[in-house]
């Protein structure tokens, strides 16, 4: 394995580092603290190509890897969660997923205004009483002729008064043997006769983000919306939480690095018995465990997003990745405001907003726990991953950016 960044990946990171730290950061903390996202953010990410980044040129997209979708999310989350839930839903949950499940039809009805930005997706899986559970989903779409028709209500959902387009998980055999095989996705405008929704306010952490709930009523969706076959939207959901996952990890890494850029700088600055708080031992200790915490999640996720580039399955690599990195994140930005003492406490310094932010990726795209299993499940001998066709396309330069 080399993971020496190319000039491409250089280039890009240098890109978004650029965007974050020149046009979010000035505001961030005042559309934090309105609880509201920055209208200009979607927009401006789609013109800098962010949002199709790893698919592509003939979809819309820029042609780059999978590791490139890790930097990005780094970056992005450097600065403020709330960029890199974008991501993960936009590309990670919904965009990745039609390109590796979806038609030559379907790629270009919603692939290529997604990677273009000219369209915003969401994902629409958890609801108000399933969250891990996946099977007992309550959303239903039957027949009714070349149709579907769809009802059921979605919880929170990033981009759920953004977005254009969702990613819909419905039973479609409530009665099926097997619960994971009754389930089907489809791709639905969200501006279909019978969609409602509306954004949720007052959540710890990912303020400056759109979070919202989805509701379908009769909502009457063709066939041709359906993406795979029927019966195999468990499969579906699951290959793409793996990429999901992955931004995830990724993103996360990027909070241990603010966190101890911000904290390696306040301690130089802070005086403390006479002499600058950095030079006293258990405030180094906390930054050497930030260091640590951050070179092991770079290889965690960078290993993930490899193993995507080959096409080789990685639903045990990109679990590991997300729940030590998320872990991680939570734990490196709780120590950055012990290094900041009272200051940590306010929002005056960026480190509050870290570790509010960092809480919330420890509940979604599968909880701590749901992945302490699976790891202990591979270890055991207990977890086979099947047939489930988790793998994305392999990326290759030549047809990735072929026009």
């Amino acid at each position: 394995m080399d993971f020496t960044l190319t000039p491409e990946h250089l280039m890009i990171q240098n890109l978004v580092r650029d965007f974050g730290q020149k046009e979010v950061q000035p505001t961030i903390k005042e559309w934090d603290r309105q609880q509201q996202m920055n209208p200009e953010t979607l927009p401006r990410m789609a013109e800098l190509g962010i949002l199709g980044i790893c698919l592509p040129v003939k979809y819309g997209g820029q042609g780059f890897d999978y590791i490139a979708l890790g930097l990005v999310c780094e970056e992005l989350e450097a600065i403020d969660t709330s960029l890199r839930v974008v991501m993960s839903v936009h590309m990670g949950l919904n965009s990745l997923a039609v390109l590796q499940w979806g038609t030559e039809a379907q790629k270009q009805r919603f692939l290529v205004p997604q990677a273009k930005g000219e369209k915003y997706a969401m994902f629409g899986l958890t609801e108000p009483g399933v969250g891990s559970d996946v099977a007992n989903l309550a959303s239903t779409a039957k027949r009714d002729g070349s149709d579907y028709l769809i009802n059921g209500e979605k919880m929170w959902i990033s981009l759920a008064t953004k977005a254009h387009h969702i990613l819909w998980f419905a039973k479609t055999d409530p009665n099926a043997k097997n619960p994971h095989e009754g389930i089907t996705a489809f791709m639905i405008d969200a501006g279909t006769k019978g969609v409602t929704c509306g954004d949720l306010h007052g959540k710890l952490g990912v303020r400056a983000g759109s979070t919202g709930w989805v509701n379908c009523s009769e909502v009457r969706v063709p066939q041709e919306n359906r993406i795979g076959e029927e019966g195999e939207g468990f499969k579906i959901a699951m290959s793409a939480l793996d990429n999901g996952r992955y931004t995830v990890g990724a993103g996360a890494a990027g909070i241990i690095r603010a966190s101890l850029e911000a904290s390696v700088k306040y301690a130089k600055e802070r005086q403390a018995f006479g002499k600058e708080i950095g030079k006293h031992q258990l405030v180094q200790q906390k930054i050497a465990y930030m260091v640590q915490r951050y070179e092991i999640a770079r290889l965690l996720y960078l290993r993930a997003g490899w193993l995507k580039n080959l096409g080789r399955r990685n639903t045990r690599e990109t679990s590991l990745a997300k729940w030590y990195i998320t872990d991680a994140s939570f734990e490196s930005a709780n120590e950055a405001i012990q290094i900041h003492g009272a200051y940590g406490y306010s929002d005056e310094y960026d480190v509050e907003r870290y570790l509010r932010n960092s809480r919330g990726a420890i509940i979604y795209e599968g909880t701590s726990e749901i992945h302490q299993l699976m790891q202990a499940g591979y270890a055991l001998g207990y977890r086979e991953d099947g047939e489930l066709r988790c793998e994305l396309p392999k990326y290759d330069p030549k047809v990735w950016q072929e026009e």
